[in-house]
């Protein structure tokens, strides 16, 4: 429900009124006329008085009467033989008004009182006219009903300076038409006001709890999103008959089998929307909303000719430009590169490591950064670039031996900021990092490597910022600086030539930076007051100038490569176009020009061999957009080099932050996990930023209760049915519910499938109970529920549905409690994100998934932890079962246990059906007769009459009972007892 607007409510009691003898009235006393204008609109007012030396009157006091002036209320007291008294004022229903705490002390006559001061000694109403308060201004606010179901709005507002209405507020009961509510507000002298609004039987719109701000004149909210200095909504706008002019200059450039158009910009009386491109052979009409189009993936060796016309939003077509013809070339060859392994990414099981924080395969690239000395990791001798692709292919078989088939590792493009070495700040998004780098263990080694040992490696990748230096090959903004000997220790001499390379660091940590910075304003700066003093310092005394750092609102960035704004809601629309932080700038996902740098970055990562991505961020771009753009063109890039069918073993999840308990994040459809895994339900303009505004309050008006729904993680009954992914958009997403509420495992099970029905197929669900950002409940120190706790977790994780992943030393609760970040304000040693390479020194040999054949040194003794065992089993029994890795599941007919479902697998001659109870016993009826065995026991049960009961006593344990079917022996008892399965 959304939270109101909470008043500051100042209540007067008196208990002296209840102990003093009533005030004898004198016959012929002295006369208080009383004029009160309430802070808002009251629909009763009290006066709460004491003549002086007398008692009060009895709470809530007197009703006063409406004075004749609109908005005053008057009342005539007796106060006898008093020359004075004390007031206070309410509305009879809780809200007072007494002078801030210290009541208003008047004399007798007359006296009129308003904005929390007496303003006067006579009758406003004699002069003040029945209008506008002093000011006269006004704020006309259209409400958008479409969608909402509301045959009743009110607006509940408090203009600047002044109190807010009583709830519900007034009723916006002015002449409107179809789809919109109106309401005039006097603001008086205030040129603004905040407000939010209700139906009137306690459902709120108050933008998220931000509320929302309008200001004078005429305003239409509308889905969330506030448009000032509106247009009547409901006046009739004359058609728009008049077409733009016609696209002029239209050039064509040609690489390989790519055609880049570009044209001069068309005008219109109104505004150019878009343009349709008309290519042949075969009359083709392309659209952009960008005076430029990169048309790809044509036949090599064929000529074509392209025309251009501009589109208005009546659908007005200009003239056509003039012709050009391009002819392609042959077709690039892919790149040496390698293949993914292939297979349902869902048979597999994840371990997820900061690459950096692992292991220390090779001591010469290590770099500790500007930051080494004042986070204490010089101290520690830990600097932040440790771990390396070399010692993630020593540990191999230590990952393996856990029984993981899959690795997720952090980016690994250049990365460039004073605190990198998680790889979040790409800078160069076509090099991989060389800290991360070694001879004979490049990424591609790694990728191999990984390989040759059935080890698939998920990459995360970033589409939604780069660092704060922008990103090499698209924009680096120039920012001033000076060697003036303040600031020499941060800034190199210029060299030259001279790129970027984080390995060239001199004594001081800090990397080479001589390419970003100019004493003086570069040509074309666009950032104000160039290099001068700003009036702050550095913790140093340091003079700091402006445009010294990049930021959104510096004028550092151009707006159609880079959004220029600070998140304001985290629930709004601006979430999605303005900045997180100030080291992540903000891409314009919505500029094809961004689109196609990102695109082709991470098809060379593809063409490497990598088996799938994790999204970072990604609910922080429109999902129109990666449904129009990004996945469609990483789809398209999988199918060119592995054929349609292997395409699809491409794992993509995404991060879609929601840190909340509920199914939907605060009620936002646009900010919730499983919004991100559907296409689009209908079109919109070709103008990817309206579009991205478009979808979301088309959306946010049809609410949470109208969103798709789907059966592709449930079974019918015991059975087993094809899934529908003819609406899957391509993304697949990390189980945020679960995550927020692994606390407890029955709890994260019970959420979990709560939101099942809302996600496209949460069977591919990505699920862990913490990371490198949060633990559960969003805490922000690792999982520190004991081991009985981790072991439970980790018993739902590898039977329900989605796919495990483990954060690395979770195996061992490494660093459990920890802080999991604190960024250069504290050693990484401290945290959560410490190095775990001392825990897994030694040597060790995987003679298989989750089994070892021989281990020495520290690995040794962390393989003979208790949860490595339990973690080892569980992956072998995962494996055995195809039902735990693919099934679809049900808890019908099942009772008893927290923790208790049934799953099946059906696909071809595989036929694998399982009854799973974690921790405490389960019942299950209904079921097929036949002969069941546990996997974790061995224990065979034959069931004749539907029913069947699956003893589970500790604590982590479970029991997975398998039917044999015709072809489908069960396994038997898988692997051996350990401290947990047994």
């Amino acid at each position: 429900m959304s939270r109101r607007h909470r008043h500051v409510v100042f209540i007067v009691l008196s208990l002296l009124a209840a102990l003093l003898p009533a005030r004898a009235l004198a016959a012929a006393g002295n006369a208080l006329t009383v004029f009160y204008k309430p802070p808002s609109a009251w629909s009763t007012v009290n006066v709460h008085w004491a003549p002086t030396g007398g008692a009060w009157t009895a709470v809530p006091g007197v009703a006063m009467s409406a004075a004749s002036c609109s908005g005053w209320y008057t009342k005539v007291l007796d106060l006898g033989s008093a020359t004075g008294a004390q007031l206070t004022f309410n509305n009879g229903s809780g809200v007072w008004d007494n002078h801030s705490g210290a009541n208003y002390s008047v004399g007798t006559g007359v006296v009129a009182i308003t904005g929390n001061a007496v303003a006067g000694t006579s009758d406003p109403c004699a002069t003040a006219p029945p209008s506008s308060p002093p000011g006269g201004n006004t704020a006309t606010v259209f409400y958008g009903t479409a969608g909402t179901g509301w045959t009743t709005v009110n607006i509940h507002y408090a203009p600047d300076g002044e109190a807010w209405t009583a709830v519900p507020g007034v009723a916006m009961n002015e002449t409107a038409c179809a789809g919109w509510v109106k309401k005039t507000v006097q603001l008086g002298a205030a040129t603004g006001m905040q407000a939010v609004f209700n139906n009137g039987s306690g459902v709120w719109d108050n933008n998220r709890g931000a509320n929302y701000r309008i200001g004078a004149g005429t305003t239409r909210v509308s889905g969330g999103v506030v448009t000032a200095g509106a247009s009547d909504p409901c006046t009739a706008v004359p058609p728009d008959t008049t077409p733009p002019t016609a696209p002029a200059g239209l050039t064509a450039a040609v690489d390989h089998v790519t055609v880049t158009l570009g044209w001069s910009a068309s005008s219109d009386d109104r505004a150019v929307t878009g343009y349709q491109i008309t290519r042949n052979p075969g009359g083709n009409v392309l659209t952009t909303a960008y005076n430029t189009y990169i048309d790809g993936s044509l036949a090599p060796r064929t000529t074509y000719t392209y025309s251009v016309r501009a589109v208005d939003a009546a659908g007005n077509l200009s003239a056509a430009s003039g012709t050009v013809t391009a002819t392609t070339g042959d077709a690039p060859p892919l790149p040496a590169g390698g293949a993914m392994l292939g297979g349902d990414p869902r048979k597999e099981s994840i371990y997820f490591v900061l690459t950096a924080r692992f292991y220390d395969g090779d001591t010469s690239n290590d770099r500790g950064g500007s930051q080494n000395v004042r986070s204490g990791n010089a101290a520690n001798n830990d600097p932040m670039f440790r771990g390396d692709f070399k010692g993630l292919v020593d540990r191999l078989d230590y990952i393996k031996g856990l029984g993981f088939s899959a690795i997720w590792i952090t980016p690994v493009v250049l990365n460039r900021s004073d605190y990198d070495y998680h790889g979040y700040h790409g800078w160069d998004f076509y090099r991989v990092d060389p800290r991360l780098e070694s001879p004979g263990a490049s990424y591609q080694d790694l990728i191999n490597a990984a390989h040759a040992k059935g080890l698939k490696i998920y990459q995360d990748v970033v589409y939604n910022h780069s660092s704060r230096w922008g990103a090499n090959g698209l924009f680096v903004p120039t920012v001033w600086g000076a060697r003036d000997g303040q600031w020499d220790w941060m800034y190199s001499e210029k060299v030259p030539g001279a790129v970027y390379d984080p390995m060239q660091e001199n004594s001081l940590g800090r990397a080479y930076n001589g390419d970003l910075w100019s004493t003086t304003a570069p040509p074309g700066n666009t950032c104000p007051g160039y290099g001068t003093p700003n009036g702050q310092f550095s913790p140093e005394g340091y003079t700091i100038h402006n445009c010294q750092w990049p930021s959104p609102t510096a004028k550092m960035f151009p707006a159609n490569l880079y959004h220029q704004c600070w998140i304001g809601n985290w629930e709004g629309e601006d979430s999605r176009s303005c900045w997180l932080a100030d080291d992540l700038a903000d891409f314009n996902t919505e500029n094809p020009v961004v689109q196609q740098y990102l695109i082709g970055a991470y098809n060379s990562y593809i063409d490497m061999g990598v088996d799938g991505f994790r999204v970072d961020t990604a609910v922080h771009i429109p999902r129109v957009t990666w449904n129009r753009r990004f996945l469609p063109a990483l789809q398209q890039h999988l199918v060119q080099k592995y054929g349609a069918d292997k395409a699809k073993d491409f794992y993509v999840f995404g991060e879609v932050a929601a840190f909340v308990n509920d199914k939907w994040n605060r009620g936002s459809v646009n900010h919730s996990a499983q919004f991100y895994t559907w296409k689009e339900r209908r079109s919109y303009v070709d103008d990817d930023v309206q579009a991205a505004l478009d979808q979301y309050n088309y959306e946010e008006q049809l609410g949470t209760g109208n969103q798709p729904a789907s059966t592709n993680a449930f079974l019918n009954g015991n059975d087993y049915h094809t899934p529908d992914h003819s609406q899957f958009s391509g993304m697949n997403i990390i189980d945020m519910r679960m995550h927020m509420n692994f606390g407890d495992a029955p709890n994260a099970f019970r959420n979990g499938a709560d939101s099942d029905d809302s996600t496209n197929d949460a069977t591919y669900n990505a699920v862990y109970v913490d990371s490198h950002d949060y633990g559960p409940n969003k805490s922000s120190t690792r999982y520190a529920g004991g081991t009985d706790a981790w072991a439970e977790n980790m018993a739902l994780m590898w039977t329900f549905r989605g796919v495990p992943v483990l954060y690395y030393g979770s195996e061992i609760e490494f660093q459990a409690g920890r802080q999991i970040d604190c960024g250069p304000t504290c050693p990484l040693a401290t945290t959560g994100r410490a190095y775990y390479g001392d825990h897994i020194t030694g040597t060790v040999v995987a003679s298989g998934y989750g089994t070892v054949s021989s281990a020495s040194g520290a690995v040794a003794t962390t393989l003979n932890q208790p949860l490595v065992k339990h973690l080892q089993r569980l992956n072998q029994i995962r494996r055995a079962i195809p039902a735990l890795q693919m099934g679809q599941y049900s808890t019908a007919g099942v009772s008893g246990g927290q923790i208790a479902f049934k799953r099946r697998y059906t696909s071809g001659s595989v036929d694998s059906f399982v009854l799973v109870a974690i921790s405490s016993t389960a019942t299950f009826t209904g079921i097929p007769n036949g002969t069941y065995t546990d996997a974790v026991t061995g224990d065979v049960k034959t069931v004749t009459n539907g029913t069947l009961t699956a003893t589970v006593n500790a604590k982590g344990d479970l029991r997975a009972y398998v039917l044999s079917l015709p072809g489908n022996p069960a396994p038997g008892k898988v692997g051996a007892d350990g401290p947990y399965l047994r």
